[in-house]
């Protein structure tokens, strides 16, 4: 009777052809839970620290580099629109825009406190601290979408750039602050190389936020009308990565669970984002 020998090189080739074809059905049952109106446009995403002092500084420089990991993975284009170095380490404030299929879709998952619970390395005591970072995600709208936005409701000052911005940063007053007075919203854009393209997309990032502030009302009034009501507010985490005394990541919305925080930190966030499409259904 023969015997078939094993082939080590044609085993591997199709383990590795398996892996491929798991991870584009994984793809594809996340692309078909995409029902809002704009989820299959680029992403504009900003990140603020919060309550912790360096110690939430630092929380954003880790949550920015889990997005742009996600999005590297993706194939996705990223690109620094405004960016706030902390006093002493990290990140005060930052905001990217995001290019790629359904790049709105997948982060709108992200939208909300995140909190982190971990050993600080900024503490000689060694102390356990609690962090807080805000993150926003708006889409990039096309010509189709109107706000009507008064000019006389809007204040536009100048300054110079600094930050994560290339050779041009820190050479001319070319970043621009909008202030839309009656929201109070502000946005910054520093990275473009004109004054002119700066105001252009801060113009951009000003109008998906007061789009996003008035869909979240409307929605609101939505879930108030049902005795519901979704806060995104300091003192309601979405999600809680505890690094210590024990290591896990929770989804407060969903429950979703990972005890792999170097990976989640890391990129794979993907497993967040496809619960959090399956509870919003």
């Amino acid at each position: 009777m023969a015997v078939e020998e094993k082939d080590p090189e044609a085993e591997a080739e199709v383990a590795d052809n398996l892996a491929v074809i798991e991870k584009e059905i994984d793809q594809t049952e996340l692309e078909c839970m995409f029902s809002g109106e704009h989820d299959s446009a680029n992403a504009m995403i900003s990140i603020h620290a919060g309550a912790g002092g360096t110690e939430a500084q630092d929380w954003v420089d880790m949550l920015l580099r889990m997005y742009l990991r996600w999005a590297e993975e993706k194939g996705f284009k990223t690109k620094f629109l405004d960016y706030l170095a902390g006093d002493e380490a990290g990140v005060k404030s930052v905001t990217i825009f995001i290019e790629g299929r359904h790049a709105y879709g997948y982060l709108r998952s992200e939208v909300g406190i995140h909190r982190l619970v971990r050993i600080s390395p900024f503490d000689a005591s060694g102390r356990r601290h609690t962090s807080f970072a805000s993150v926003m995600v708006m889409p990039e709208l096309d010509d189709t979408v109107e706000v009507d936005i008064n000019e006389k409701d809007l204040r536009i000052d100048t300054y110079r750039a600094s930050g994560a911005g290339g050779q041009h940063v820190n050479k001319t007053d070319s970043a621009i602050r909008i202030t839309h007075l009656p929201s109070g919203i502000v946005v910054q854009c520093q990275n473009e190389r004109s004054q002119h393209r700066n105001k252009d997309m801060a113009m951009k990032m000003l109008t998906a936020q007061l789009y996003e502030q008035e869909r979240l009302r409307q929605a609101e009034e939505q879930q108030s009308l049902h005795g519901e009501k979704k806060e995104i507010g300091w003192g309601s985490q979405i999600r809680s990565y505890v690094l210590q005394p024990y290591r896990m990541i929770k989804d407060h919305r969903t429950d979703h669970e990972m005890g792999n925080v170097d990976a989640v930190l890391d990129g794979s966030i993907d497993s967040f984002i496809k619960a959090y499409l399956l509870w919003d259904r």
